[in-house]
Formats: structure tokens, C-alpha cells, sequence
């Protein structure tokens, strides 16, 4: 099994920049390691739906973002450490959530498939991102 574990949540005040890692260890029931899955960040605010943050493909590494987050946040990932991090900047009290790494067995080149939580079959617990105003 794949165990995902996120790190670096906390306060920080609007503008300000946070840092999200997620470590994986383990293999899919295939046998699949980190390097050939394609890795999502997700967030749920309070009385609110989990919505899609950022998506960074296994092979080419190629990214995907929510819009509202576009040009703040950057995904990345080191398969050498089997983590993948999300970078925060110019924060918003509305950006305020819990934020989990997840992990897709799919290889679809669709980004739409990658924006669905559903498409993803490993979850780490989250991490609390709260956002002063």
C-alpha cells in the first residue's frame, strides 16, 4: 500500500507563503512505485466540498492548477525523496483549508480525470492551512 504523509501546514498571515511536502513510501497493489504516479493536492474548507488544487503528471512532470490558485502555487516533485511539494504564495484567507496529498493509478493524459478526487486511490490525513486576514 501507499502511505502519504503531509508536513509544513500552519498560520500565516494573508500574502505571507507556506510550503506543503508530502512523503510516500510503499507500492501500489501492482507493485508501482512514487516515480510513475501522478500526484494531486486537494483542499476542503469547513461545510465545503474537497476541491482540486494542483495536479503534477508521473512522466513529463507536466502541472495543472485550479485557476484561482494559478501563478501563486507551483507543484513540484522529487522522486528521489518520494515527495511532492506544493508552494504557496500571496496567500488568501480564502486559500484558509485542509490540504491532502493524493496519489492516481491512472494513466490517462486526460487533466480533467486528474481534477476529480475519485480518480485518485491513495490520501494522506491533511494539513491545516489557515489564512489571516
Amino acid at each position: 500500500q501507499v502511505q502519504l504523509v503531509e508536513s509544513g501546514g500552519g498560520l500565516v498571515q494573508a500574502g505571507g507563503s507556506l510550503r506543503l511536502s508530502c512523503a510516500a513510501s510503499g507500492r501500489t497493489t501492482s507493485g508501482r512505485t512514487f516515480s510513475t504516479l501522478t500526484m494531486g493536492w486537494f483542499r476542503q474548507a469547513p461545510g465545503k466540498e474537497r476541491e482540486f488544487v494542483a495536479v503534477i503528471k508521473w512522466g513529463a512532470h507536466i502541472t495543472y492548477y485550479k485557476g484561482s490558485v494559478k501563478g501563486r502555487f507551483t507543484i513540484s516533485r522529487d522522486n528521489a525523496k518520494n515527495t511532492v511539494y506544493l508552494q504557496m504564495n500571496s496567500l488568501k484567507p480564502e486559500d484558509t483549508a485542509v490540504y491532502s496529498c493524493a496519489a492516481a493509478i491512472g494513466t490517462t493524459t486526460s487533466s480533467s480525470y486528474y481534477q476529480t478526487p475519485d480518480s485518485y486511490a491513495y490520501w494522506g490525513q491533511g494539513t491545516q492551512v489557515t489564512v489571516s486576514s
